[in-house]
């Protein structure tokens, strides 16, 4: 919407000739009348103005040209002796009043028509951008200056937050609201952009006030019990947003596969799996080659897999990993001592340890022995 200004006489044209029609005759405004003060509304909405100014601007139209006969002159006054002529007085002044009624209500319903109108083709304009700045399907210059009515600035550097919760968040949504005006009242306007995505709450923000995306995800977590934030390392340049926001979809989809308990991840602490899994085929074979063996004991892998994870969780400290298993840390031992036996690797050498760690990690990533590899 333009900037607001007074409002000028043309959006009460015509106004005056209908007040005077309606206190000659008693009539209600036609249905073109009634057209044309929803155009006159209409125009003013888009031409910038204020509400308030044009209602107040019609009453100033009713003032100045309010019939003779609707207040009681020409024969209508008290002072004509006629107690019929106060009747027919108050008889007009109903007819203008009401004519006043619907040619308002005309031009009001006009002006919220224009601007309903308005606020679906920005919501329109502002999806399309986010779509665009997202998946990075649009120019890059032309993004970059599109970029710009948003409150963006391509040239610098920008990190994404994407936070997902038990339900699917979109712009109306409660939580979406919420950390929006969480995040205006605190930093105001900082070039930060909150949008959704396939149920998603989305944070762009400038790659240098990492204090932003924390509070974000903050507040994102706090809104939503069970919801998880990632957040993206800050890249440059139009494509950075791109980047980022991938880089944040990849790390929580990483620790759905790892069932990380952490309720905000970031990108930058957890480079080495996406290193790990580089070579899909590699990994494969180091995990069945490594823990292969433990498909032969009672139970099967499962059992023994769980130990090696809550061990090397505990820091490879053994009542910690019993109390996290819920087994005593002679039962631990047990289960280290067989899944030396079956492997060939100790998990309590620092030699064995990491190549045991890294194929536990990578059985994470690839679902076994839940999925055949």
């Amino acid at each position: 919407m333009a900037e607001q200004r007074e409002p000028q006489g043309p959006y009460v044209s015509g106004y005056a000739e209908i007040l005077a029609g309606v206190a000659a005759t008693g009539r209600r405004l036609t249905r073109d009348e009634l057209e044309e003060r929803r155009l006159l509304g209409e125009r003013a909405a888009e031409a910038g103005h204020s509400l308030r100014s044009l209602v107040r601007l019609h009453l100033d139209a009713t003032r100045a040209s309010w019939p003779d006969g609707a207040t009681g002159g020409s024969g209508y006054g008290p002072g004509s002796g006629s107690r019929s002529g106060v009747g027919a007085g108050a008889g007009v002044m109903d007819s203008v009043l009401a004519a006043v009624a619907q040619a308002v209500d005309a031009f009001a319903e006009g002006y919220e028509r224009a601007q309903r109108l308005a606020v679906r083709q920005e919501e329109a304009a502002r999806r399309e951008f986010i779509d665009d700045l997202l998946y990075g399907r649009s120019d890059l210059g032309r993004l970059a200056e599109r970029a710009v009515r948003f409150g963006l600035v391509l040239s610098r550097a920008h990190a994404v937050a994407v936070a997902e919760g038990p339900e699917a968040y979109d712009d109306t949504a409660p939580v979406t609201r919420l950390v929006e005006t969480a995040l205006i009242s605190r930093f105001g306007d900082r070039s930060i952009l909150i949008t959704t995505k396939n149920g998603q709450l989305i944070c762009i923000a400038p790659g240098d006030q990492d204090e932003v995306l924390a509070f974000f995800a903050k507040q994102a977590y706090a809104a939503a019990e069970g919801s998880r934030v990632a957040i993206g390392r800050p890249r440059s340049g139009a494509g950075g947003v791109v980047h980022s926001y991938e880089e944040a979809l990849s790390t929580l989809e990483l620790a759905e596969r790892l069932d990380l308990d952490e309720p905000v991840l970031r990108a930058a602490d957890l480079l080495v799996y996406p290193v790990l899994t580089r070579d899909r085929q590699a990994m494969a074979d180091l995990v069945l080659s490594v823990l292969g063996p433990l498909r032969g004991a009672r139970g099967g892998a499962g059992p023994l897999l769980r130990t090696l994870e809550a061990y090397f969780d505990a820091g490879c400290t053994s009542a910690e990993a019993a109390r996290r298993l819920a087994l005593s840390v002679r039962a631990l031992t047990y289960r280290l001592d067989r899944i030396h036996q079956l492997t060939g690797a100790n998990p309590a050498d620092p030699v064995h340890r990491y190549t045991l760690q890294t194929a536990v990690i990578g059985a994470r990533l690839l679902g076994w022995p839940a999925q055949e590899i």
